[in-house]
Order: C-alpha cells, then sequence, then structure tokens
C-alpha cells in the first residue's frame, strides 16, 4: 500500500482506522486525550515491513460515540479484536501510549491468544493504589472544567504543555494540544470515570507475551517510580527509555521511539501477514 488509507469498520458503533503498508498487523492506541493521528510518524516508519494501523476507539476521532455505560475492558477491548478481525489477523503486535497502553495490556491478559507482543509506552498499571475517596476527587478534579459540557478554548495547549517536556517542539505540542481540543466531552467524562473506577490493576505477572515497556525522563503524568512495577512484575520484559520527553513520547521523540519499537519487533518470531476483510 504507497499511501495511508483511512478505512470505517462496519461493526457497533463504527471505527475509524489509518491503515498502510503490508505485513505481520502492528495496531497502535491512543491516550484518553488523543486519537489515531498521534501515530502517524510510527504508521510511517512501520509501513515498509508491516501492517501499520492506528485506530479511533469509540468515542474519539473518527469513530462512534459511546452508547450507555462504558465497560473498559471489555469495551475497549472489542474495538481492538474488531480490528483484529477486520485485517484477519490470528494475531498482532499491539501498542499503546497512557490509557491506550492499558487498553492492550487488558487485552492481552484477557484474550492472550491474539496478542503477539505487548509496548506498553509511558504506562502505568491502574489505579489500585488509589482509595475509592481518592479516585472520586480525581474523577471530579478533571472533569470541572466541563461544566458547560463544552470544551474550553485553552483546555488543549495547556493539556499539552503539562504533559510534553519544558522543551518539547512547538510541532509536538501543537499535535497533542489540536487532539485534545478535538474530544468529544459526553465520551471523555465517560471514559475518564470508567478508566479511572474500573482499571484497578491487572495481574502483570500472568503477561506471557513479549513486552517492552517505554519509559520518559520527563514523563510528570506517569514518573518512573509508577512505571517500575510494570519492569519489575512482568515477565517477559525490556525496557527503553526516552530522552528528553515528556508523557507523550511518541509525539516528542518520535524518531527514538521509532527506534525502540522497531528494533524490538525485529527480534520476534515472524508472524502471518495481515489482509483486508
Amino acid at each position: 500500500m504507497d499511501s495511508v488509507a483511512t478505512i470505517t469498520l462496519p461493526c457497533t458503533p463504527p471505527l475509524a482506522v489509518s491503515v498502510a503498508g503490508q505485513g505481520p498487523l502492528v495496531l497502535m492506541v491512543h491516550g484518553m486525550g488523543g486519537d489515531r493521528h498521534a501515530w502517524r510518524a510510527q504508521v510511517e516508519a512501520l509501513r515498509h515491513r508491516y501492517t501499520a494501523v492506528s485506530v479511533d476507539l469509540r468515542g474519539y476521532g473518527d469513530s462512534g460515540d459511546i452508547e450507555g455505560p462504558l465497560d473498559f475492558h471489555r469495551d475497549f477491548g472489542a474495538d481492538v479484536l474488531a480490528v483484529l478481525d477486520h485485517f484477519h489477523a490470528p494475531r498482532a503486535h499491539l501498542v499503546g501510549l497512557s490509557m491506550g497502553s492499558r487498553v492492550v495490556r487488558s487485552l492481552a491478559l484477557r484474550h492472550p491468544a491474539r496478542v503477539a507482543s505487548l509496548v506498553l509506552a509511558n504506562s502505568s498499571p491502574g489505579f489500585d493504589a488509589m482509595s475509592a475517596d481518592e479516585v472520586d476527587r480525581f474523577i471530579a478534579d478533571r472533569s470541572a472544567a466541563f461544566q458547560d459540557g463544552r470544551v474550553p478554548a485553552s483546555f488543549g495547549m495547556d493539556q499539552a504543555r503539562a504533559m510534553c517536556a519544558p522543551d518539547a517542539s512547538a510541532q509536538a505540542v501543537r499535535a497533542a494540544a489540536e487532539a485534545m481540543q478535538r474530544i468529544r466531552v459526553k465520551n471523555y467524562l465517560a471514559v475518564l470515570a470508567a478508566s479511572t473506577r474500573q482499571d484497578r490493576g491487572d495481574r502483570l505477572e500472568q503477561i506471557a507475551c513479549p513486552t517492552l515497556v517505554i519509559t520518559s525522563d520527563q514523563d510528570r503524568v506517569y514518573p518512573e517510580p509508577v512505571t517500575r512495577a510494570l519492569l519489575e512484575r512482568i515477565p517477559a520484559v525490556a525496557h527503553a527509555r526516552i530522552e528528553r520527553a515528556g508523557h507523550l513520547s511518541n509525539l516528542e521523540q518520535p524518531e527514538a521511539f521509532n527506534q525502540a519499537l522497531l528494533a524490538f519487533l525485529r527480534l520476534l518470531p515472524a508472524e502471518a501477514p495481515a489482509r483486508m476483510a
């Protein structure tokens, strides 16, 4: 495939994906304030060897809205499986950033036969260390900006600057800000609540596939003491540390991120090529 294509999968809700290349499927999943466009640099780097796909989870980007109560593990897991099924991929390499890493980590535990490998970037083990009251306060604090049901004009840029390293490029900050400004408030609040209340910690010791944990030296959202649990508890784990990056390492330092990702994937056994439905 010579260019990046946009496809809407005919599932419920419909899911938008970007796809390029041919070969084993590498599926990339965005964070809570992102969408599939955050992975442009990774799609470009992977397309020469893999079928590189980035997805808008339900409620994000060009995908359909969240309908009814959101089950964080079941519903987002179903979105990932729908992409794998569309491309007739028995297994896939799954890459997630922040919330997206928690989505793919959950899927690897619940459907291990479908996951060839995991890349958990700027991730955490979940919210099990927080009490119920702390979870309530966390959700309330982050929901306060949307009292009128709209995204404040400065929200995207404020969030991008808080997440990125102080010397992040203007291009990276702008890309992050634009994605966060595009959020749909009802969906975002549903994800915020479900993610925090339901992702209370997975059985990391039972992750059976090869796993790469990517951390950043300036991640203020999930600093290295938080990510250390991933390295200590996941059995077959490798580690790559991105320098001069904050929480959005794939946007802030795409070349270093891509080098770590490709080096990890090249060490793995070959998977069957994906194909279109």
